[in-house]
């Protein structure tokens, strides 16, 4: 299918890479400018901004619960960025999606980033926000059922290697992993997925610009060797938690995605993975005011309830969801 017609639009008015450096100044003040204000923003019982101790250090965290209850579940959003950009107002609007729509309580987390923290500072971070939810149950109100974690893109991958370092741990409480076109292996030989050729340009997140972009998290410590930093590379995926793995037709990224979520129904991992048509990397972050892909909360919300994905049809519909668990 066909790039959206809404996102062809936006992406048919980027001016073209001109290949000067990336300036994370700069790159992070456009993101703010654009960052709406709270009047507009989708309004729920409470949004509190605060810090959490952890092992790393006080952590900014910003809780969302969409309505009054007596218990909820424990969402933990990472926002994406590259490692480097992203914040918590960037993504307030994604996580206050989630919050609506899974009736969970929100933890986003405002993890330190590259290049001024060097690797594993950020990973710690949201590692330790996780820990923290979960030894805080009585505080967050937390009904003892549902402790998500949950990222877009490279939060994606800081909550696929969380999960991983939790099991390493031996700490077995996280009972969701939810993963938006995560960027899962940070080796980015053009010949290793079909799809960095084939979404190489025109679709917003360039093939060519991977390198670039993530060079301020590589040449800081991060080894794309290291499960922690690649997480598709880790050798036992057996004992992870259920996973829903959202990728885009018109991605890079998208088949290192779905070949994790095979990679984990091999290893006997529960997995929900859906491609969603007409989508581009980003479009659960950026396009999320258009119905096709506003589904991906909804999506996200039946994942957890247990009642399987949402179905639709047409543009952007996720299509090619597949199940499974044991080996494949």
């Amino acid at each position: 299918m066909t790039i959206h017609p809404e996102i062809a639009k936006i992406l048919a008015a980027l001016p073209a890479p001109d290949g000067s450096p990336l300036d994370p100044a700069a790159m992070r003040a456009g993101e703010a400018a654009q960052v709406p204000p709270l009047e507009d923003r989708l309004p729920l019982h409470a949004v509190e901004d605060t810090t959490v101790p952890t092992p790393s250090g006080a952590v900014p965290v910003r809780i969302y619960t969409p309505a009054e209850a007596e218990s909820y579940g424990l969402l933990v959003y990472i926002h994406g960025g590259a490692f480097f950009l992203g914040s918590l107002d960037t993504h307030d609007h994604v996580a206050r999606s989630l919050a609506k729509e899974t009736g969970c309580r929100v933890i986003s987390v405002g993890y330190r980033l590259a290049p001024e923290a060097a690797f594993p500072a950020g990973l710690e971070d949201c590692y330790g926000v996780l820990r923290w939810a979960a030894e805080h149950g009585d505080q967050l109100q937390w009904n003892g059922r549902t402790l998500a974690i949950a990222g877009d893109s490279s939060g994606g991958n800081f909550a696929a290697a969380a999960a991983a370092m939790a099991k390493d741990d031996g700490f077995t409480g996280i009972t969701h992993q939810i993963l938006f076109y995560p960027s899962l292996d940070l080796d980015f030989d053009v010949d290793r997925y079909a799809s960095l050729r084939e979404n190489a340009e025109g679709y917003g997140l360039e093939t060519a610009g991977l390198a670039p972009f993530n060079a301020f998290y590589l040449d800081n410590g991060a080894d794309p060797a290291d499960p922690r930093v690649s997480p598709i590379k880790r050798a036992d995926l057996t004992g992870l938690p259920p996973a829903l793995i959202l990728t885009a037709e018109h991605d890079p990224l998208r088949d290192e995605g779905e070949l994790y979520g095979k990679l984990l129904a091999a290893a006997g991992v529960q997995v929900q993975v859906s491609r969603y048509e007409g989508a581009n990397h980003g479009f659960v972050a950026n396009f999320s005011w258009l119905p096709e892909f506003y589904r991906a909360f909804r999506e996200t919300a039946g994942f957890l309830a247990g009642t399987g994905a949402v179905t639709g049809a047409g543009t952007g519909a996720a299509t090619g969801t597949v199940t499974g668990s044991g080996k494949a």
